[in-house]
């Protein structure tokens, strides 16, 4: 009945509200008003290493501002349905698949406004392996990529298969495959660990249930490329006396000049010039020299960090189960998210487990994976 939809999407119409707040349509228009008139300037284009990241930024900002507008409109055309209802029109179907429509909208959504990492905009990188087990575990870790493959062909990225090892008799041995798209990274980042499959093996001739475990890492793709963008107002420039021998080598002016980056602390100085422009711009390069140095520190320290992750994985440290038997159901071992639609998580709708880590890692908390007991 039409009061039944109208209690139903009540709480619905203010996730709309709450999520269009947050976005701030207005902000997003004058952020996307900036980024025009810099890329107005024919200097960028020439210099990749500005106009990529300005690129970049620019399909983020409409990306949203789309959003937005759609679930403007969605959320118009539901009242729009209300209103008919109320004249007496029979629109209880249609309404009850737009309010569904516009919930999984909300939902996507939700979880694109949690991702704050560094890494989280990246491409993803995912590599699954088998666990013990021969063949069983074999065909498992082909289900997963499967998974991951789907789960990206629904999201419209692109998905490409960079290396893979077939199986003795079915399955992969192994598989490294890069899904590219806006925030692939960060929505994938929580699925690194070790998965686990209960059913009845179709390998068995006896039909005995098995246990199967495969492990799956996510890392960022990340460009090799590091843009260094010196803002003027970053900087503490200070002028000195230069000091050496006495004779005509003495400088009498101020013009050594001393660079600081105030938000790294990274000091360059350059004394050599009688210039003290010279001297600046030699400063200047060395600034950025180091700055350079910096951010390639940064780099290694986050690959170290993901290689670290990746070598803590072992098949003790499960994070989800598969069960297809004896019950059928998806269940995060950290989050306790739990599906009992099984077949179509993995036909790759795995969006539920992917706000469920979001949100607990929004709210600082990811837990250990807990040993399920419940098989």
């Amino acid at each position: 009945m039409l009061s039944d939809l109208e209690y139903a999407y009540s709480p619905v119409r203010a996730r709309v509200r709450d999520l269009r707040e947050y976005l701030d349509s207005t902000r997003l228009k004058k952020d996307l008003a900036r980024i025009e008139e810099q890329s107005s300037d024919p200097a960028i284009w020439a210099d990749p290493a500005r106009s990529q990241p300005l690129m970049r930024e620019r399909k983020r900002l409409e990306g949203l501002l789309s959003d937005d507008a759609d679930l403007e409109r969605r959320s118009g055309d539901i009242d729009a349905y209300f209103e008919l209802g109320r004249e007496g029109e029979n629109v209880e179907p249609e309404l009850a698949r737009e309010i569904a429509s516009i919930e999984q909208a909300i939902e996507k959504l939700e979880s694109r406004t949690m991702l704050s990492e560094e890494t989280d905009p990246l491409n993803a990188i995912v590599t699954v392996h088998p666990g013990a087990g021969g063949t069983e575990s074999q065909d498992w870790a082909e289900m997963l990529m499967r998974m991951y493959l789907r789960w990206g062909e629904r999201q419209g990225f692109k998905t490409e298969i960079n290396e893979i090892q077939d199986g003795d008799e079915a399955g992969i041995k192994s598989a490294t495959f890069t899904i590219t798209g806006d925030f692939a990274y960060g929505l994938l980042s929580g699925e690194t660990g070790v998965h686990r499959l209960v059913r009845i093996s179709p390998f068995d001739s006896a039909k005995r249930r098995h246990t199967s475990f495969s492990s799956v890492f996510v890392s960022p793709e990340i460009d090799d490329s590091i843009v260094i963008d010196i803002k003027p107002d970053d900087l503490r420039i200070d002028t000195y006396r230069s000091g050496g021998k006495g004779g005509q080598h003495v400088n009498t002016t101020d013009s050594a000049v001393r660079i600081t980056h105030l938000p790294t602390g990274i000091v360059a100085g350059c004394q050599n010039e009688r210039s003290q422009h010279k001297n600046k711009d030699k400063a200047m390069k060395m600034l950025r020299s180091r700055l350079y140095e910096f951010e390639l520190d940064k780099k290694k320290a986050i690959s170290r960090k993901l290689e670290d992750s990746k070598l803590e994985i072992n098949f003790g440290s499960q994070i989800r189960s598969y069960v297809l038997q004896p019950y059928r159901m998806a269940k995060d071992l950290r989050t306790r998210v739990e599906v009992g639609d099984v077949d179509r998580v993995l036909d790759g709708d795995l969006e539920p487990f992917i706000r469920g880590f979001l949100r607990m890692r929004r709210d600082g908390h990811i837990p250990a994976p807990v040993e399920d007991d419940e098989i």
